[in-house]
C-alpha cells in the first residue's frame, strides 16, 4: 500500500525589491515598502482561508519574489508556519546574497525552510552592473557560509548567461567560481528579453543565440565536471538534491499560489491573482476573490504540455510520442524513452514541435 503523499505545491509571492533588475517583467515593486506588514497579513488570511476550503497539507513550498529576504525575517516565518505541510516537506526561499545572515537563516530554519536559493546571475562585478543587481560577488560566499553554518540542508545558486559585457571567459569565471562554494544544486538561464523591461529598450544589450548556446555548452562540461548531473535543462545537481516543487510544476502537479501575481493549477484549470500589492490587500480586506482571470485546459493541450514539459527532463518522453529516428544527434533512446542531447537541449521548442499527441 502506497501511504505516500499526493505531490502538492504551494507558492508565496513576496513582491517587494530595494531595485528592479534590467531584465525583470516580475510583479515586484520597489516604492510598497510601506505595504509589507499588512500585505503578509493578507497572504496569512489567504492562506486561513485555503485551508478552511480543503487545501491539503503541502509537499513542497516555494517562497519567491520578488525578494523574500528582504522582509523581516520573523514576519516572514509567520507566514511559512501559515501553510500546513507534511513531514519532510521541501520549503525554499529565495534570498539575494546581501541580505542573508546566520541570524535571518535561524529564522528561516526555525520555521522549517530546509532550502535556501540565492540569486548570484554573475560572479564579475561589470557583469552584475549591466544586470542592474545590487548585490556583491563577495557576499556570495559569506550566505553560503552562513547556510552552512546554520545546518540548513540544501541550497541552489541562481545564473544569468548572456549579458552584455559578459566574454566567455568572464563566463567560464563566474561557473568556476561558484563551483568552489561546492554547491549541491545549479541553475543556469539564459538572459532573455521581456517586453516592457529597461533591457527591452536597450537592442544593442540583447543576447545573441550562438554566443548563449557557447555559454551552455561552457556551464554544462564544468558542472558535469563536477558531478552535477542535468536534470532539466536549465538545472544541474547533486544525487538527491533536484529541486521537488520544480517537479511538481514540471510534472503538471496540483498547486495554489498566495500573493499578489501568484499562479495556481487544479487539474488543469489555471488561475493568477491580481496583479498589484493594494488591489490584492483590498480583495483580501474585503473578503472577495483575489482571482483576476482563468484558463481550462483541454484533454489535447494537458497532454501535448505534459509531453513538452517531459521533454525538458532527464526522463524524456515515451517512445510513441516522437520520431526519435528523424531526429539523430538531437534525441537518444533511454529504454522505452527519447531523452534529449545536449544539442537537443540547446533546440528543446524545436524539437517539442515534432511531438506526437
Amino acid at each position: 500500500m502506497n501511504t505516500e503523499p499526493e505531490p502538492f505545491g504551494v507558492y508565496v509571492h513576496i513582491p517587494f525589491c530595494s531595485s528592479k533588475c534590467d531584465y525583470c517583467a516580475f510583479a515586484t515593486w520597489t516604492d510598497r515598502h510601506h505595504l509589507t506588514d499588512t500585505y503578509l497579513a493578507s497572504v496569512r488570511v489567504e492562506i486561513e482561508r485555503a485551508q478552511v476550503a480543503g487545501m491539503p497539507p503541502a509537499t513542497s513550498v516555494f517562497v519567491g519574489g520578488g525578494t523574500p529576504s528582504l522582509v523581516p525575517a520573523a514576519d516572514l516565518a509567520a507566514v511559512i508556519n501559515a501553510v500546513p505541510v507534511v513531514d519532510g516537506a521541501e520549503i525554499t526561499v529565495e534570498c539575494n546574497p546581501d541580505d542573508v545572515d546566520e541570524a535571518l537563516l535561524a529564522e528561516y530554519a526555525a520555521a522549517g525552510v530546509n532550502r535556501v536559493s540565492l540569486g548570484v546571475q554573475s560572479m564579475n562585478e561589470q557583469v552584475l552592473g549591466r544586470l542592474g543587481r545590487r548585490h556583491r560577488r563577495a557576499n556570495v560566499a559569506r550566505a553560503v557560509a552562513a547556510i552552512r553554518a546554520v545546518g540548513i540542508p540544501t541550497f541552489n545558486l541562481d545564473l544569468i548567461y548572456g549579458s552584455a559585457g559578459e566574454s566567455d571567459e568572464d563566463w567560464r569565471s563566474t561557473v568556476e567560481d561558484v563551483l568552489e562554494l561546492e554547491p549541491p544544486h545549479i541553475s543556469a538561464y539564459a538572459l532573455t528579453i521581456e517586453p516592457g523591461t529597461p533591457l527591452a529598450e536597450r537592442p544593442s544589450d540583447h543576447p545573441d543565440d550562438d554566443v548563449q548556446a557557447d555559454r551552455y555548452e561552457i556551464v554544462d562540461d564544468l558542472l558535469r565536471g563536477s558531478g552535477l548531473a542535468n536534470y532539466e535543462i536549465s538545472n544541474w545537481a547533486l544525487p538527491g538534491h533536484e529541486c521537488r516543487h520544480n517537479a511538481l510544476y514540471w510534472s503538471q502537479g496540483d498547486y495554489l499560489g498566495f500573493g499578489c501575481a501568484a499562479h495556481s493549477h487544479r487539474s488543469g484549470r489555471r488561475w493568477w491573482n491580481v496583479r498589484t500589492t493594494d488591489r490584492y490587500i483590498d480583495l483580501v480586506t474585503s473578503g472577495a476573490s483575489t482571482e483576476a482571470a482563468s484558463e481550462d485546459l483541454d484533454e489535447a493541450t494537458r497532454r501535448f504540455e505534459a509531453l513538452e514539459l517531459s521533454l525538458r527532463t532527464r526522463d524524456g518522453v515515451p517512445i510513441d510520442s516522437l520520431n526519435g529516428d528523424a531526429l539523430p544527434g538531437i534525441v537518444e533512446r533511454d529504454g522505452d524513452r527519447w531523452v534529449l542531447t545536449r544539442r537537443g537541449r540547446l533546440m528543446a521548442n524545436e524539437v517539442s514541435t515534432h511531438l506526437i499527441v
